[in-house]
């Protein structure tokens, strides 16, 4: 049983620590914005009360319903939560230390009402709520981080890429209810780090304390030393750092008032998130003049349809982002090999060669294949073939009885053109068709950007490919080919006897004969569809008897049935 004396004890004991606690923060605060009072540093500040703490705290008549001796009312606005179809945590109404921090921040209670003071306390300049700025937080919390909700294991464990809540005991740390609230981040009493932080955030330190990123230590934008070269628009507006890798998240989120409610992103146009960056002014290239070439990804043009759930496994609206091809935490400029995935596209989702789902694309076409195969996004072919396909990734399946080699190596054992070091082996990504015509790999010493953001050639190809009948042959038209399959070899007949009777006597172009990703198991067969046999029927039509086809007749043989250019083939065979 307690005695009053214990009791005498443990209430001095208790003001003691209070008042030692108290003391430590009003040193803290004094020149802080928080110092409302007369003798406070910031702007906004008290005409008569010089008590500095008095505009949270009172030691009489303070409010009993709340700890901390609070002495300001609570709001009674109705808040709109932060939502986005990755969140897996429940967020409802503000609770706790974070509904205190609302009474100033959410602009509805005026600075000056305290539950303490008869009337309210007057301010300079006649202000009385906080004034509009980023301070200013509002009701509509749904572009600001979460607050108010239960981290715990069960959470970690539904959403993957959080730290244990048991390792959150330092500086960033849960309420005693186990719930982040604005405290968190936050330190309304000290101010060393700027914005009342609880700890410098460079180097995204604060973030990486709950989100665990995979990869992100190793990714691009953690480690690039790369700096704002001072061409307008400033990336970095809200931060002194001078680098992609120190201000690291705050590249692309911001944690209140973010423009892109939903992730928290800077602008609410997807790709601007990028371009800040991504246009010479911090990353060497610029992509935006990728983007408006004639042929490419157009990002540009579709706002709010991508989301980071989307399934293509079940058809989604039809768009293209940069995050759909780039996971902006993971991506990196570690190299790989065909068929793997390169740095630049680490972490992105795909669709893999059977047609399934992947979370993390492992080969660079599963890729492509979230809108080129069956989730396409176009529904007519470039080219009129004698056997149409849309969906390129039965284009390049392994049972077909031919495909170049993107998924898996080639079926011609004898390729004779090939330039080394290509054999008939190798792999291939659908990147080195489809790139920059400016770019490293475009034959003409580019000093563009990789990637199919953009080109000035059709089908948002590296290099020239005419598919126009009548084209005389040249090292210009057909760029494309001859950048793997060398001209004198095809001009010399090594591989087939008349090849250069079509392509240079008859000005027939490669793709009258040829098609170029491959023909389906599900259209066509070995004897008449091998070496991408599928003819362009614009350009080559039936023969005398009515008949359009290649028959394969084994090695460097065969005979076809058609009329081309006036010459009827009823059959004609080779060698």
């Amino acid at each position: 049983m307690r005695t009053a004396r214990h009791l005498m004890v443990v209430s001095a004991l208790m003001a003691a620590s209070f008042f030692h606690a108290s003391t430590e923060a009003v040193a803290a605060i004094v020149d802080t914005k928080h110092n409302l009072s007369v003798s406070g540093p910031g702007p906004i500040k008290s005409t008569i009360e010089r008590e500095i703490c008095i505009f949270c705290h009172a030691p009489h008549n303070a409010r009993r319903d709340v700890p901390y001796l609070w002495n300001r009312p609570d709001s009674t606005a109705n808040y709109t939560t932060y939502q986005s179809s990755t969140l897996y945590a429940t967020v409802g109404q503000p609770t706790g230390t974070s509904k205190l921090c609302l009474s100033c921040h959410d602009g509805t209670i005026a600075l000056g009402a305290l539950v303490s003071r008869p009337a309210e306390v007057p301010f300079a300049g006649g202000l009385r709520f906080i004034p509009e700025g980023p301070s200013r937080l509002g009701t509509d919390l749904s572009d600001d981080h979460p607050i108010s909700f239960v981290y715990n294991d069960a959470l970690v464990a539904l959403r993957g890429e959080l730290a244990s809540p048991s390792t959150l005991v330092n500086e960033v740390k849960l309420d005693a209810s186990g719930e982040m609230q604005c405290t968190a981040c936050h330190n309304p009493h000290d101010n060393p780090f700027g914005k009342f932080l609880v700890k410098p955030n460079n180097f995204a330190d604060i973030c990486v304390t709950c989100h665990v990123r995979t990869e992100w230590p190793i990714a691009s934008h953690a480690t690039s030393t790369k700096t704002w070269n001072g061409t307008l628009p400033d990336p970095w507006p809200r931060t002194s750092f001078t680098n992609v890798a120190e201000n690291a998240c705050e590249s692309c989120h911001t944690p209140h008032t973010a423009g892109g409610h939903a992730r928290l992103l800077n602008f609410a146009i997807e790709e601007d998130n990028c371009l800040t960056c991504h246009t010479g002014n911090v990353a060497q290239h610029d992509i935006e003049a990728e983007l408006i070439k004639s042929t490419g990804h157009k990002v540009q043009q579709f706002v709010g349809i991508h989301d980071p759930a989307e399934d293509f496994s079940v058809g989604t609206t039809n768009h293209v982002e940069c995050v759909d091809c780039h996971n902006p935490h993971r991506a990196n400029d570690i190299p790989a090999s065909a068929p793997l995935v390169p740095g630049p596209l680490r972490g992105v989702k795909g669709v893999d060669i059977s047609g399934q789902l992947v979370n993390e694309a492992t080969n660079l076409y599963e890729v492509c294949f979230k809108c080129h195969a069956d989730n396409n996004v176009t529904n007519s072919v470039p080219i009129t073939r004698m056997l149409p396909q849309i969906n390129t990734r039965l284009e390049f399946d392994v049972v077909n009885p031919s495909f170049h080699p993107v998924a898996f190596p080639g079926k011609n054992p004898d390729v004779p053109s090939l330039i080394p070091p290509l054999n008939e082996n190798s792999m291939i990504y659908c990147t080195d068709c489809h790139n920059n015509n400016e770019g490293p790999g475009s034959g003409i010493g580019g000093s563009g950007p990789a990637g199919p953001h953009g080109s000035n050639e059709d089908f948002l190809l590296e290099r020239n490919y005419s598919v126009r009948d009548f084209t005389q042959e040249s090292s210009t038209e057909y760029a494309l080919c001859y950048k793997c399959h060398d001209r004198d070899s095809i001009r010399g007949d090594d591989s087939f006897k008349e090849h250069d009777k079509h392509i240079r006597g008859e000005d027939a172009p490669c793709s009258a004969c040829h098609d170029p990703h491959g023909v389906s198991a599900t259209q066509g067969n070995p004897t008449n569809n091998s070496h991408l046999i599928n003819f362009d029927i614009n350009i080559v039509t039936p023969s005398s008897s009515g008949q359009l086809r290649f028959e394969d007749l084994g090695n460097f043989r065969g005979r076809c049935w058609l009329t081309c250019h006036g010459e009827n083939h009823n059959p004609e065979e080779y060698p």
